[in-house]
């Protein structure tokens, strides 16, 4: 299983950034696709996550209303829209694939396959 982040750069605080990740080698109906980040000093943080099959989705509180995760069954593409974005945001940003109990939705090792992560830069 190989997942491919991709879509971050350097932004002004208030724009918008729209992440994609790429999952090959397995049928992913099963899976949650995962979104977290890390910034520098910082333990590794959960974003958002999307059901594959379903789309049903979990955001972490301070994301929500900011972030929207979602996910095109037919490219194997998982998104993470996002919006107003702060520099408080600047980290490297993870999409991961598992298959989480529904109460470890936001728990990292509940998440098997790792991207190499996109590092996203927000500057005030």
């Amino acid at each position: 299983v190989q997942l491919q982040a991709s879509g971050g750069g350097l932004v002004q605080a208030g724009a918008s950034l729209r992440l994609s990740c790429g999952a090959s080698g397995r049928t992913f109906s099963r899976y949650v696709l995962g979104w977290f980040r890390q910034a520098p000093g910082k333990e590794r943080e959960f974003v958002a996550a999307i059901r594959w099959s379903g789309g049903t989705t979990v955001y972490a509180d301070s994301m929500k209303g900011r972030f929207t995760v979602s996910r095109d069954n037919a490219k194997n593409t998982a998104y993470l829209q996002m919006n107003s974005l702060e520099p408080e945001d600047t980290a490297v940003y993870y999409c991961a694939a598992g298959v989480p109990i529904l109460t470890a939705t936001m728990d990292p090792n509940m998440y098997t396959y790792w991207g190499q992560g996109t590092l996203v830069t927000v500057s005030s």
